[in-house]
């Protein structure tokens, strides 16, 4: 990988990726407008309150440990080729543990500031719901983002020009159905 790349490298390099985050966010906002997603938040009070920071914290825990290993390819400290050492499995866990633990607080928060308001929610179905689409995004983004991140460097690809929107993306797609998922589970379980 050389030491800088030009703009026109950057962009090169980029603009395939915004553009399928592009079309992707497009798919994930028909999805929110399904019927079988309206009825899912319709039976879940609280879900629309904790959709937003769900979602912005999948792009945030996960968009952190693209942004670290990166870091560790550009430094030499991380193995292209995927090699599980002691530094690649802390990140992986510190983030698979940062975003359970979050998810965990935005079901707490959400059905406080429900109750707060007025409106009926419940711990349990909100936790409940967290925590399905949390894990199944977990290993979701984790699989998409160590997928780019070493094969594209390995092609010559600087991460740091393609994982921001990769991370946002599959987190949003994702993060929108695997919450439907986790209302099926809800309702199931209770």
């Amino acid at each position: 990988m050389l030491g800088q790349d030009s703009a026109i490298d950057v962009y090169r390099q980029a603009l395939p990726v915004i553009l399928v985050s592009l079309v992707a966010g497009l798919f994930s906002g028909t999805l929110l407008g399904t019927e079988t997603m309206r009825e899912g938040i319709e039976s879940v009070p609280g879900i629309l309150l904790l959709l937003p920071a769900f979602l912005a914290t999948r792009g945030g825990v996960y968009g952190s440990l693209g942004a670290r290993l990166s870091s560790g390819l550009h430094q030499g400290l991380i193995d292209p080729h995927f090699e599980w050492n002691d530094r690649l499995r802390n990140a992986i866990v510190a983030s698979f543990c940062n975003g359970m633990i979050v998810s965990v607080f935005i079901a707490v928060l959400s059905w406080g500031v429900s109750l707060v308001l007025g409106r009926e929610a419940h711990l349990l179905e909100l936790l409940i719901v967290l925590i399905v689409a949390a894990l199944l995004s977990a290993f979701a983004m984790l699989g998409v983002l160590l997928t780019v991140i070493f094969k594209g460097y390995r092609r010559g690809l600087d991460p740091d020009n393609v994982i921001g929107p990769v991370v946002t993306t599959v987190g949003d797609v994702f993060g929108v159905a695997f919450l439907l998922i986790g209302i099926w589970v809800a309702g199931v379980v209770l």
